[in-house]
């Protein structure tokens, strides 16, 4: 299975008006390296709120909006209303990367890479995160 990655909605609002990242359609692209990732709606879920046990399991977990509308779930910003429950959540998206590293590599020239440092889809992600701190 592919690695994928959350993207808070808040940290790409940021990264696009830096002009970091491009999102086209269901496609983000890191500029610096020219990586790819297809992406879907989704939310992270922090903590029930209420009190009641997580019959749902869904904390600590991300999950697509769609997989969570079709579970009957409500979803209001940073909220999730499903059941007798009430989750605190980070909207974003989901995304998996576009082929593997390896051939990402291939496809990019040594004067685009960032650095040469970079071996996987972690480190390219570590590298974007620091680079905003």
């Amino acid at each position: 299975m592919k690695n994928r990655v959350f993207f808070p909605q808040a940290a790409l609002d940021q990264w696009i008006a830096e002009e970091r990242v491009d999102l086209r359609n269901d496609e983000l692209t890191i500029k610096a390296e020219n990586r790819k990732y297809r992406i879907i709606e989704a939310v992270r879920i922090l903590s029930e709120v209420t009190g009641q046990p997580d019959v749902n399991e869904l904390v600590g977990k991300v999950k697509s909006r769609a997989f969570l509308t079709e579970l009957g779930a409500e979803l209001l910003e940073g909220s999730v209303i499903l059941g007798d429950n009430a989750y605190d959540a980070v909207p974003g998206f989901v995304g998996a990367p576009v082929g593997t590293f390896a051939d990402h590599r291939k496809q990019t020239p040594q004067s685009e890479m960032v650095t040469r440092t970079i071996k996987n889809d972690e480190d390219l992600l570590a590298e974007l995160l620091i680079r905003k701190l």
